[in-house]
């Protein structure tokens, strides 16, 4: 955006108040816009919405909480998240931390990753109260299931699908919390989270002892956090539940290999520093997609040939063996057939 635009929008801005930004919502059309259909993969995108930017406020050390004003908002379970379609036209995905309940509003929390792609510096530094922003969701692939007693694991900006999880626990529900962060600046919603769990939370400044974290049988373990937490976490205890931000990594690398678009009569090469999708729009430039980081469903294909490696957290077991996300999945095998 440029600088005095941005500078504009963000002077407009401060001269609406709180309560006029709400009539304006209450004046103003702010209603879920239709699913759409991608041209290429023929797969519905998540319902779009347009909401209002009523607050934005420091809630720790380089993080942000976003309230996004709207009516009638779809409702969401504790550990779903949002995709937020930013100014630039960057797409992010943002857990929703607050009150499933209220549906005039959606909140969530962003920490500025100062060596990112941009997205959530975006969010920090041009983003402001009175501002329109799209988003679409929610989406919940981090569902809390019923279970006789629960272990979360947080880091850091982690905590904040966690958060909904812990206001919904029946009052005697058995359950411990380790929450983790740099220092106690730095850790979104700490107070509120402390108050909730008394004696069951456990705050580690810096790294956490994964050693002496127990989990017994049957007990329902949640980690969201850094990469090199919830691999930690992963590779003690196989059976947690992630939520991921971030494409998975995996253990066939990157080398390159060839894909033919059958019905585009065409073959490429995927380069080792390369996706699939970067690949594919050099020769099919209107191919959709959005987020590029494999949760948003856009970008995804059918295979007609080949082994995929999936790095998606999207696809379900009954789709993934035949269609795949090109935005980050590559390939097993040296070639790739695409129904493109």
């Amino acid at each position: 955006m440029p600088k005095l635009r941005h500078v504009a929008l963000v002077a407009g801005a401060a001269l609406l108040t709180r309560r006029a930004l709400r009539r304006r919502i209450q004046a103003s059309p702010l209603w879920p816009m239709p699913a759409l259909e991608e041209p290429i993969s023929g797969r519905p995108r998540s319902r779009a919405l347009r909401l209002l930017v009523t607050s934005h406020e420091t809630v720790a050390d380089g993080v942000v909480r976003l309230r996004l004003e709207g009516r009638d908002l779809p409702r969401w379970e504790p550990g779903a998240h949002l995709d937020l379609v930013l100014p630039s036209g960057l797409v992010r995905q943002y857990s929703l931390c607050g009150d499933p309940e209220d549906t005039s509003s959606y909140t969530i929390a962003i920490r500025l990753v100062e060596n990112g792609r941009g997205g959530s510096r975006e969010v920090h530094e041009q983003l402001a109260e009175g501002m329109e922003l799209e988003v679409r969701g929610p989406r919940n692939r981090f569902p809390l299931v019923v279970a006789p007693a629960y272990v979360f694991v947080a880091g850091g900006i982690g905590i904040t699908p966690v958060l909904p999880m812990l206001r919904a626990l029946p009052e005697n529900a058995e359950w411990r919390l380790l929450y983790a962060g740099r220092d106690r600046a730095s850790m979104p919603f700490l107070e509120e989270v402390e108050k909730l769990g008394h004696d069951r939370v456990t705050v580690v400044e810096g790294r956490p002892d994964l050693d002496a974290l127990e989990v017994s049988e049957g007990t329902a373990l949640y980690c969201c956090g850094p990469e090199g937490l919830m691999t930690a976490v992963a590779a003690r205890f196989p059976d947690v539940r992630l939520e991921r931000f971030a494409p998975r990594t995996s253990s066939h690398g990157n080398a390159e290999f060839e894909v033919e678009l059958r019905r585009s009569g065409r073959t490429l090469t995927v380069p080792a520093g390369s996706t699939v999708l970067q690949a594919v729009r050099r020769e099919l430039p209107d191919t959709a997609y959005s987020c590029e980081q494999g949760f948003c469903g856009t970008c995804q294909q059918r295979v007609l040939e080949g082994e995929i490696d999936h790095r998606d957290e999207l696809l379900t077991d009954d789709e993934r063996p035949d269609s795949m996300l090109i935005c980050v999945s590559r390939s097993r095998s040296d070639r790739l057939v695409l129904d493109m």
